[in-house]
């Protein structure tokens, strides 16, 4: 009478737990095929898959005395072929021949130094554009507000400043002289 795959199994494990490796032997020739034809799914690199399938072998020897580890011989190697396959592409995934110390931090300077003087560049042009804008009258700087920083049309600013449309633009025109007078002197 023929005994089935997991009946076989059951025995081999029994007699490996024992102490005998030659029980380890007829697990892995009864196994490798079925890993290695598994494992072909997930991955065509075949060396890689020999090697994996050598670490989840070395694992279930290393724990030969765990006799409660191992309830399903052929469950547990497909499961860890698939979680060591897995971990491995993770690493090619996440790793390169690169050293760390070649990825200088000259380019996180670069950046943090041209941000840095970016935003001092920003704080210096709103300092002067304070400072221009507080050489203009009240009116001038509500008129060129309007205009240049709310990008308003001269009718509204018209309406909104009670004033008639030739007076709003001379006071405009009058205001972006003053600014650019200041200007040079700064």
């Amino acid at each position: 009478m023929k005994t089935s795959l997991k009946e076989r199994t059951s025995q081999l494990v029994a007699a490996f737990c024992a102490g005998d490796d030659q029980a380890f032997a007829q697990l892995y020739d009864m196994y490798v095929h079925i890993l290695f034809n598994y494992g072909s799914r997930l991955t065509a690199d075949y060396e890689l898959l020999k090697d994996c399938i050598h670490d989840v072998f070395v694992k279930v020897y290393s724990k030969r005395n765990d006799q409660n580890a191992i309830r399903n011989l052929g469950s547990y190697l497909v499961i860890s072929l698939k979680n060591k396959l897995l971990d491995e592409f993770r690493k090619q995934t996440f790793t390169s021949e690169t050293p760390i110390e070649q990825y200088s931090s000259r380019r996180s300077t670069d950046d943090t130094e041209r941000d840095y003087i970016v935003s001092e560049h920003a704080s210096m042009q709103q300092q002067q554009v304070a400072f221009l804008m507080k050489s203009l009258t009240r009116r001038q700087r509500q008129a060129i507000t309007l205009y240049y920083l709310e990008q308003r049309k001269y009718e509204d600013i018209c309406q909104i400043m009670h004033m008639n449309y030739h007076s709003v633009r001379n006071l405009v025109h009058r205001g972006m002289l003053k600014l650019r007078e200041t200007a040079q002197i700064i």
